[in-house]
C-alpha cells in the first residue's frame, strides 16, 4: 500500500493559468502538515485579481487532492516561505525520542 504523502504548492498566475514553480514536502503526516498550513497568511478566497497561491495538497494513491489553497501577495509568500521552512526544519531535526 502506497503512503500518502503533503505538501505545499506555490503557483502564480500566468497568462495561460497558474503555473506551479515551487514545492515543500511536509511528510507523511496530517496532523503536522495542516499545523504549518493554518500558519500561513493568505486570502482564501482566489479570484481574478489574485497572482500568487499557496496549496495544501495530500497524494493519494499517487494522485494530487488539493486540501486548501490561499491566495497571497509577494510578502506573504516571503512571510510562508519563512515560516514553512522553520516548521520543516523543526520536524526534522527536532523529533521528540
Amino acid at each position: 500500500m502506497r503512503q500518502n504523502n503533503f505538501y505545499v504548492s506555490l503557483s502564480i498566475r500566468t497568462p495561460e493559468g497558474f503555473e506551479s514553480f515551487g514545492k515543500f514536502n511536509l511528510g507523511n503526516k496530517r496532523k503536522p502538515a495542516v499545523e504549518i498550513f493554518r500558519q500561513l497568511k493568505g486570502n482564501p478566497v482566489v479570484d481574478e485579481k489574485t497572482l500568487l497561491t499557496i496549496d495544501l495538497v495530500e497524494t493519494v494513491n499517487g494522485l494530487p487532492l488539493n486540501l486548501n489553497i490561499l491566495g497571497c501577495t509577494l510578502e506573504e509568500l516571503a512571510y510562508n516561505c519563512r515560516v514553512i521552512t522553520k516548521e520543516i526544519f523543526k520536524l526534522y531535526n527536532l523529533k521528540q525520542v
